[in-house]
C-alpha cells in the first residue's frame, strides 16, 4: 500500500500504474496522465485532479469525497461503489463511466457530461 498523501504528481504520467490501495489523499495530480490507472480502494479525498485523464481507470470502491475532479476525463472509467461526496465534477466528461453504486451527495457536477452523453445543467445564479 503506497502512502502517497499530498505527494505532488501534477502532470505526471502515471498511465496503467497500479496503484490499488494507495493512501494519495490531498495529493495534487493536476493534469496528471492516469489513463487505464488501477486505483480500486484507493483512498483520494482532497486530491486535486483537475484535468487529470483517467480514461478507462478502474476507481471501483475508491474514496473521492471531496476531490477536485474539475474538467478531469473520466470517460470509460469505472467508479462503481466510489465515494464521490463533496466531489468537485464541474465540467468533468463522466462518457459511459460506471457510477453503478457510487455515492455522489453534495457532489457538483455542474456542466459534467454524464454517462448517457448528456451534459448536467449549470445551476441559475
Amino acid at each position: 500500500k503506497a502512502d502517497l498523501t499530498k505527494a505532488d504528481l501534477s502532470g505526471a504520467d502515471l498511465s496503467g500504474a497500479n496503484l490499488r490501495d494507495a493512501n494519495l489523499s490531498d495529493a495534487k495530480l493536476r493534469d496528471a496522465n492516469l489513463t487505464k490507472a488501477i486505483l480500486t480502494k484507493a483512498i483520494l479525498s482532497g486530491a486535486d485532479l483537475r484535468g487529470a485523464k483517467l480514461r478507462d481507470a478502474i476507481l471501483n470502491d475508491a474514496n473521492l469525497n471531496d476531490a477536485n475532479l474539475n474538467k478531469a476525463d473520466l470517460s470509460d472509467a469505472r467508479l462503481f461503489n466510489a465515494d464521490l461526496s463533496g466531489a468537485n465534477l464541474s465540467g468533468a466528461n463522466l462518457s459511459y463511466a460506471n457510477l453503478s453504486d457510487a455515492k455522489l451527495r453534495d457532489a457538483d457536477l455542474q456542466g459534467a457530461t454524464m454517462p448517457d452523453g448528456t451534459i448536467h445543467p449549470l445551476r441559475e445564479r
